[in-house]
Protein backbone atom coordinates (compact mmCIF):
# COMPACT_ATOMS: atom_id res chain seq x y z
CA UNK A 1 0.00 0.00 0.00
CA UNK A 2 2.92 2.45 0.97
CA UNK A 3 5.37 0.75 -1.14
CA UNK A 4 7.77 3.73 -1.30
CA UNK A 5 11.71 3.52 -3.27
CA UNK A 6 14.77 5.70 -1.32
CA UNK A 7 13.86 7.67 -3.93
CA UNK A 8 10.46 8.76 -3.34
CA UNK A 9 11.38 9.24 0.37
CA UNK A 10 14.01 11.42 -0.58
CA UNK A 11 11.41 13.90 -2.40
CA UNK A 12 8.51 13.32 0.33
CA UNK A 13 11.75 14.57 2.93
CA UNK A 14 12.75 17.69 0.61
CA UNK A 15 9.13 18.69 0.08
CA UNK A 16 8.41 18.67 3.65
CA UNK A 17 11.79 20.37 4.17
CA UNK A 18 11.11 23.19 1.99
CA UNK A 19 7.06 23.77 3.57
CA UNK A 20 7.98 23.40 6.88
CA UNK A 21 11.51 24.89 6.94
CA UNK A 22 14.42 23.96 9.09
CA UNK A 23 13.79 25.83 12.38
CA UNK A 24 10.30 24.57 12.72
CA UNK A 25 11.88 20.79 11.71
CA UNK A 26 14.34 21.47 14.31
CA UNK A 27 11.83 23.23 16.74
CA UNK A 28 9.48 20.04 16.70
CA UNK A 29 11.99 17.30 16.80
CA UNK A 30 13.69 18.91 20.36
CA UNK A 31 9.99 19.17 21.56
CA UNK A 32 9.25 15.63 20.67
CA UNK A 33 12.24 14.31 22.43
CA UNK A 34 11.89 16.69 25.30
CA UNK A 35 8.51 14.99 25.44
CA UNK A 36 9.49 11.27 25.05
CA UNK A 37 12.23 11.77 27.67
CA UNK A 38 9.93 13.41 30.32
CA UNK A 39 7.27 10.40 29.22
CA UNK A 40 10.72 7.95 30.33
CA UNK A 41 11.21 9.81 33.08
CA UNK A 42 7.65 10.14 34.75
CA UNK A 43 7.18 6.23 34.27
CA UNK A 44 10.32 5.68 35.71
CA UNK A 45 9.65 7.71 38.69
CA UNK A 46 5.95 6.02 39.03
CA UNK A 47 7.50 2.04 38.88
CA UNK A 48 9.11 2.45 42.80
CA UNK A 49 5.75 3.74 43.88
CA UNK A 50 3.70 0.86 42.66
CA UNK A 51 6.27 -1.77 43.91
CA UNK A 52 6.14 0.07 47.22
CA UNK A 53 2.74 0.47 47.19
CA UNK A 54 2.31 -3.49 46.50
CA UNK A 55 4.23 -4.25 49.09
CA UNK A 56 2.28 -2.34 51.55
CA UNK A 57 -0.50 -3.81 50.83
CA UNK A 58 0.94 -6.85 51.43
CA UNK A 59 2.51 -5.91 54.32
CA UNK A 60 -1.47 -5.02 55.74
CA UNK A 61 -2.75 -8.33 54.58
CA UNK A 62 -0.34 -10.16 56.44
CA UNK A 63 -0.95 -7.74 59.32
CA UNK A 64 -4.62 -8.14 59.18
CA UNK A 65 -4.15 -12.07 58.98
CA UNK A 66 -2.46 -12.22 62.20
CA UNK A 67 -4.36 -10.16 64.17
CA UNK A 68 -7.31 -11.82 63.03
CA UNK A 69 -5.41 -15.20 63.76
CA UNK A 70 -4.62 -13.70 67.91
CA UNK A 71 -8.04 -12.54 67.70
CA UNK A 72 -9.40 -16.25 67.34
CA UNK A 73 -7.05 -17.94 69.67
CA UNK A 74 -8.02 -15.30 72.29
CA UNK A 75 -11.84 -16.45 71.94
CA UNK A 76 -11.23 -20.23 71.98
Amino acid sequence: MFGLSPAQMIILLVVILLVFGTKKLRNAGADLGAAVKGFKKAMQDDEPKAKDAEFKSIDNNSETAKTETTKEKEQA
